[in-house]
């Protein structure tokens, strides 16, 4: 006897029912219940102790090859001076960015070439680093940046990071014992550190400071304060 359509149709169905109601009868995922997500901050300031200055040359002309020239005579000199003063995390000296571009006249043709050179001095001896930038000519003061040196930084985030976690520690057991908990257990953890407060002087004041003093006089600086600034944030289960 052949099966009709309809009969068909009921029995998938059926088995589609019973497919489904042991899917149904699976627990649903519990929603977390006494959970409960803040953050702590610690910041710790310091005198900055690193200092990177770069010395800028430029030049200009009808001939490229020249104009080259020029900057590259102005670079070897300075790094002639500026070598023997070099002291492993004091001074660092290294050449910076070498570019020669051309510049267009209103006619759309090329008219002149323009270039620069760069020397990059940085370290945690201020003063060598600022008496060497005074000494070195044919070079003017782009920029002057202050900062932490890395050791400086590390020591202030490692610092700063364990008073923030006994700070998220603290509040965390204030806020179960407010609650009628007795303790708490840890979810989720994040810890996220920065550094404020980096002093950069750009180009035009550089270059006033340094044409403000004599030729070989030492670049007049001062450091300021930084900051380094850890937040830990997460979430705990109150029990």
């Amino acid at each position: 006897m052949k099966s009709s359509p309809t009969r068909r149709l009921a029995c998938g169905l059926v088995a589609s029912l019973c497919w489904a109601l042991p899917a149904l009868a699976q627990p649903l995922s519990a929603v977390p219940r006494d959970v409960v997500q803040f953050s702590a901050t610690a910041t710790l300031e310091a005198r900055q102790d690193q200092l990177s200055v770069t010395l800028r040359a430029t030049r200009e002309g009808s001939d490229p090859a020249v104009v080259q020239q020029q900057l590259k005579a102005v670079l070897d000199a300075a790094l002639a001076e500026a070598r023997p003063a070099a002291q492993p995390g004091g001074l660092e000296v290294r050449s910076g960015q070498f570019s020669l571009v051309p510049r267009s006249g209103r006619d759309g043709r090329i008219s002149a070439w323009q270039g620069s050179a760069e020397l990059l001095l940085s370290g945690t001896d201020l003063e060598r680093i600022a008496a060497l930038a005074g000494r070195i000519q044919g070079m003017a003061v782009a920029q002057l940046v202050f900062g932490l040196s890395r050791e400086q930084r590390e020591r202030l985030e490692q610092q700063a990071q364990a008073q923030a976690i006994e700070r998220f520690r603290a509040r965390a057991t204030e806020i179960a014992r407010g609650f009628g908990f007795s303790g708490y257990s840890l979810r989720e953890i994040h810890i996220n550190s920065q550094e404020t407060g980096a002093q950069i002087r750009p180009r035009f004041m550089a270059m006033e400071a340094k044409a403000s003093m004599a030729s070989d006089a030492p670049l007049p600086v001062e450091a300021g304060q930084a900051q380094v600034q850890v937040t830990v944030s997460g979430s705990v289960q109150l029990k």
